[in-house]
């Protein structure tokens, strides 16, 4: 019998090297797979948390504007053109009255829409230095206690009076010192977010029939 032909038979150095070019291959297309799977679970989650965000700052402007305290400060509401100022309530009876200011501040970043909150307030004097102190935030000055909510191109304020939305600063819409029965907010959001284009939000006083929308 011939030993030599039972002797078993292993691979040669070109199967070797196939099989190692095959497990490689196999080893890089596994790689970018997960790696594909880990990039959309980020950009997933990164628009997430813009959604979130958005959401979370529209509910603050609906709070603010739902807290208005219109009959207990000498100005409730007023709009110049670049800064949203409001007199709001507290959050419980004993917190006093506070001066909240939104406003589009252009940074190295682009447009950011920025809110300001005064201390609780309960004294006239204190009342007027906040809302002189809101006025001076929006000229970039007392920058502690603003908080910035997220990227904006642009945005317009429109006040409901008389059966129809005006600009603040028109005319119609600043010829009266009452609060109107409506606000308007119209927000521009930058590309690249998940939420982009034109976005309009209105909201109408509770004390007017209709609720709010």
């Amino acid at each position: 019998m011939n030993r030599s032909a039972r002797r078993p038979r292993g691979f040669t150095l070109i199967e070797l090297l196939v099989a190692l070019a095959v497990m490689a291959l196999l080893a890089i297309l596994s790689w970018r797979g997960l790696d594909g799977m880990a990039r959309a679970e980020a950009q997933t989650r990164q628009r997430a948390d813009e959604l979130l965000v958005l959401q979370a700052s529209l509910a603050q402007w609906r709070a603010d504007l739902d807290a208005l305290a219109s009959g207990n400060a000498p100005s409730a509401l007023d709009w110049d053109g670049r800064v949203l100022r409001l007199t709001r309530r507290g959050a419980s009876l004993g917190d006093g009255l506070r001066v909240v200011a939104w406003t589009r501040r252009v940074d190295v970043s682009g447009g950011q829409w920025q809110r300001w909150q005064s201390p609780a307030l309960r004294s006239q004097e204190a009342w007027q230095q906040a809302w002189s102190s809101a006025q001076a935030w929006a000229q970039a000055e007392d920058l502690a206690r603003q908080v910035s909510l997220l990227p904006l191109a642009d945005w317009q304020i429109f006040y409901f009076r008389g059966d129809a939305w005006t600009h603040p600063l028109s005319s119609d819409g600043s010829t009266t010192s009452s609060l109107p029965d409506g606000v308007r907010l119209v927000l521009t959001l930058p590309p690249g977010q998940a939420v982009h284009g034109q976005l309009t939000l209105d909201w109408a006083s509770p004390t007017v029939g209709g609720g709010r929308s």
